[in-house]
């Protein structure tokens, strides 16, 4: 009996991209989890400032700490999502392109979108620090350290970045056996 033909070694990932695949999904899961939480988070406090108005009391942070929330919860959900193959993209092109050249355009995606998000994450990281170093605070009554929020937003981006750096070696390594979202 003969055994089946194994594919090409350049279409299976080494151990090191392995790891690092593993790696990302597991800091891809971490950010849908806390954003997850998040959003119980919001529905919480939604419902105890309806509860409150209807005695006539607030807690006059609801527009504030929601904001930020949404935020976090944004970019903290985006490696995630990349991962699941549920961002947009034109599908409809790809899957008329010839097999062979799908690589290289998912190639290209990824390390376009590399680059606009490190570039995000480098300005987004010096915001953040400047805010820090400055004690800017929130102009509302929570008067809030605005570094706090606005590090929750860059941990999204530099989940992001990594994600991203991990499916071009993905694409780089398997070439015409890469599937988007590891379908």
């Amino acid at each position: 009996m003969m055994a089946a033909p194994e594919s090409p070694a350049s279409d299976r990932p080494g151990p090191v991209l392995m790891a690092l695949t593993r790696l990302s999904s597991a800091l891809a899961a971490l950010g849908a989890g806390i954003a997850m939480l998040l959003v119980v988070y919001m529905l919480g406090h939604i419902l105890l400032e309806i509860g409150l108005r209807l005695f006539g009391h607030s807690t006059f942070i609801l527009d504030e700490y929601i904001g930020y929330s949404v935020a976090a919860m944004t970019f903290l959900g985006l490696p995630y999502a990349l991962e699941k193959d549920g961002l947009i993209r034109v599908s409809l092109v790809l899957e008329r392109l010839p097999r062979a050249w799908r690589w290289p355009l998912e190639l290209f995606a990824s390390v376009s979108a590399l680059l606009a998000f490190g570039w995000l994450a480098r300005y987004w990281t010096l915001a953040v620090e400047r805010s820090y170093a400055r004690g800017i605070i929130s102009e509302t009554m929570a008067r809030t350290p605005l570094w706090i929020p606005q590090s929750a937003v860059l941990l999204g981006l530099y989940l992001l970045c990594f994600a991203l750096a991990v499916r071009t070696l993905q694409i780089l390594a398997q070439r015409q056996a890469f599937t988007p979202g590891g379908q």
